[in-house]
């Protein structure tokens, strides 16, 4: 298996979710807890690619904008 299947599995397991505030911030969460929160020009450029993403896609988009990433060589 490998990395980017692993880190798909995880995703699937355990997925982000998020939410756009009237003020237009897009707040990223995890488990029920907020992960990060994203404003000005790049929440805008992630709400456009959140909503053109199949569900598989966004969940690799909020891990990427939440630096919540697996390269694959982390230890477990």
């Amino acid at each position: 298996m490998s990395a980017r299947e692993r880190g798909d599995d995880a995703l699937a397991a355990d997925p982000f979710s998020w939410q756009v505030t009237r003020a237009g911030v897009v707040r990223i969460l995890r488990g029920g807890r907020e992960v990060v929160v994203v404003g000005g020009p790049r929440a805008e450029r992630l709400r456009a690619q959140l909503d053109r993403a199949s569900e598989q896609e966004a969940q690799q988009l909020l891990a990427r904008a939440t630096g919540n990433y697996r390269r694959g060589n982390e230890r477990r």
